[in-house]
C-alpha cells in the first residue's frame, strides 16, 4: 500500500482523495460515490468561483446531480470568522444539499464547521497549496476575538487539481510552503516532548508528516515557478499533514512553537500597515525561523553539564507564573489564557527535576535526533526567500521588539510543550533570544 492508501485506510474522516492534473473532471464521480442520493451545493468566494467554482457547478449539473443554488461569499476580505460560519449555517440548514467547498483555508474551514453544525459531511475542491488544513480534523475560526480550533470532521473527500493549484497566486503557494516547512521544527518539538516523557510520538502520524517532508521542500524555486511535479509534492505533503492530524486527533504532528507565534498574532488582531492580515503561512514563516534559531541555540548548550538543581530551585510556582501571565495579558481580549494554559502544562519541582535529569543524561542521543531533524537556519532562510515567503518580521508588520516579546507571550498561550517551554525551564529564553537577535535576526 502507498502512504496515501494507508492514510485513507486509517483516516477517521476522509475516505476519498484525488491529486492529479485535471482532477476537477473527477468531482462528479467522487461526489456520487461519497454522497449517493444527495445533491451538491457549491460554496465559494468570488475569486474561487471564477477559478474553479463555476466549472465544478457546471460539471455537477452535467452529471445530473441537480446542484442547489451556489453559496458565494461576496466579502472583499473574507476571513474564517464566526459571523461567516453563522451565515453559512443559515444557508446550509435550509436546503437538503451537501457542501462542495471550492477554495483553500478560509472556505474550507467555514464549510467544515458549518456542515458539522448542520449534521452533514462535505467535500473540498482545493484551489491553492496554501495551508495544511484541507484534511485536518477541526476548523480554525476566530470567535470573540480569539482564534480557536473547533472540533468537527475533516472533509469526506478532497480533490486537488494540480493544473489549477499551479496557477494560484505565488504568495498563496509560498504560504503553503512555509506552513509545510514548519513541520521541521514542529517535529523537533515532538522529539523533545517524547524524550522527556511528556507526549510520546505516534509513529504512524509521525511518518505521514515526516517521511517525505524534506523531499517535498527540496525545490522552492520550482514550486514558485509552478512546476506541476513540485506542486504535486507540496500539496501532497500538506494533505498528508492533515491526515496525520486526523489520525492523531490533534495538531501535534504538524504544529509546534512555530504556529504559536501565528496563533498569538491572530489573537492580537495583528494587521500590516495596509490594514490586511498576513496569511497564516506567512506568519508561520517567521515563527518557523524563530523556532529554528532557538533550536540552534539549544544545540550549542553544554547540556551534559547542566545544573539541574539550580533550574529546579529557580522554578516559579504555578501561582507566580499565573500572576506574571495575567499582568502580561491584562489589556488583551484573552486575559485569562495564561492561567488556563499554564495550569494545564505546569509541572512541580519533582517532575521538573525528573525531566531535566532525563535531558542531561540522554543529551548525546537527544542532540543527535535534533540535529538530524532541524534544517540549519541559513538553509531555511534561503529556501523561504526563494519561494517568496517572508524572512524578516518586518515583512509581515512585526517589529523586532514585538517579535522578542511574542516569544515570551507565545509560550503562555498553548499547553503544548515546545522549545519555548524548554527554554523557560532551563532559564535560557532571554539568553537565547539575545543571541538570536544579535545573529540570525540582526539584519
Amino acid at each position: 500500500m502507498t502512504m496515501i492508501e494507508q492514510a485513507l485506510e486509517r483516516a477517521t474522516d476522509t475516505k476519498g482523495l484525488l491529486i492529479a492534473d485535471n482532477a476537477i473532471e473527477g468531482v462528479p464521480g467522487i461526489f456520487k460515490k461519497m454522497f449517493p442520493d444527495n445533491r451538491p451545493v457549491v460554496v465559494a468566494d468570488n475569486t474561487t468561483w471564477n477559478v474553479a467554482g463555476a466549472k465544478v457547478n457546471a460539471l455537477l449539473a452535467d452529471a445530473g446531480l441537480n446542484p442547489a443554488e451556489p453559496f458565494i461569499f461576496n466579502d472583499k476580505d473574507l476571513h474564517a470568522e464566526w459571523k461567516h460560519v453563522e451565515r453559512l449555517d443559515n444557508a446550509l440548514g435550509t436546503i437538503d444539499a451537501v457542501a462542495v467547498a471550492v477554495g483553500s483555508g478560509t472556505i474550507n474551514d467555514l464549510s467544515k464547521l458549518s456542515s458539522h453544525h448542520c449534521d452533514k459531511r462535505y467535500m473540498n475542491v482545493s484551489t491553492a497549496a496554501s495551508m495544511d488544513g484541507y484534511t485536518a480534523y477541526g476548523a480554525s475560526i476566530t470567535k470573540n476575538g480569539a482564534k480557536q480550533t473547533f472540533s468537527c470532521p475533516a472533509p469526506l473527500a478532497v480533490v486537488a487539481d494540480t493544473s489549477i493549484i499551479a496557477k494560484a497566486p505565488v504568495e498563496m503557494t509560498a504560504s503553503g510552503y512555509a506552513d509545510l516547512f514548519a513541520k521541521i521544527p514542529a517535529g523537533a518539538d515532538w522529539i523533545i516532548s517524547d524524550e522527556l516523557g511528556i507526549e510520546p510520538i505516534d509513529p504512524f502520524a509521525w511518518g505521514l508528516v515526516q517521511d517525505s517532508l524534506k523531499s517535498a521542500l527540496a525545490n522552492p524555486d520550482m514550486i514558485k515557478a509552478g512546476n506541476k511535479d513540485a506542486i504535486h509534492r507540496l500539496i501532497e505533503g500538506l494533505i498528508m499533514s492533515g491526515f496525520a492530524m486526523q489520525a492523531h486527533q490533534s495538531s501535534r504532528p504538524a504544529s509546534g512553537a512555530d504556529h504559536q507565534f501565528s496563533h498569538l498574532w491572530n489573537m492580537e488582531h495583528h494587521t500590516m500597515a495596509d490594514g490586511t492580515m498576513p496569511s497564516h503561512g506567512f506568519q508561520v514563516s517567521i515563527g518557523t525561523l524563530m523556532s529554528t534559531a532557538l533550536y540552534e541555540q539549544l544545540l550549542k548548550e553544554d547540556i551534559g553539564n547542566l545544573d539541574v538543581e539550580a533550574c529546579v530551585q529557580a522554578w516559579p510556582s504555578l501561582e507566580e507564573q499565573v500572576r506574571t501571565s495575567q499582568e502580561i495579558f491584562k489589556d488583551t481580549d484573552f486575559p485569562t489564557i495564561g492561567k488556563t494554559e499554564l495550569s494545564a502544562k505546569y509541572v512541580d519541582k519533582d517532575k521538573l527535576r525528573n525531566q531535566l535529569t532525563i535531558l542531561k543524561h540522554n543529551w548525546p542521543l537527544i542532540k543527535e535526533r535534533l540535529k538530524q531533524q532541524i534544517v540549519p537556519f541559513e538553509e531555511l532562510r534561503q529556501s523561504l526567500e526563494l519561494v517568496g515567503a517572508p524572512t524578516k518580521p518586518e515583512h509581515i508588520g512585526i517589529s523586532r521588539k514585538r517579535l522578542w516579546d511574542s516569544a515570551i507571550r507565545a509560550q503562555q498561550i498553548r499547553r503544548r510543550f515546545t522549545i519555548l517551554d524548554l527554554a523557560v525551564q532551563l532559564r535560557k529564553l532571554d539568553k537565547w533570544l539575545g543571541a538570536v537577535f544579535n545573529n540570525e535576526f540582526k539584519y
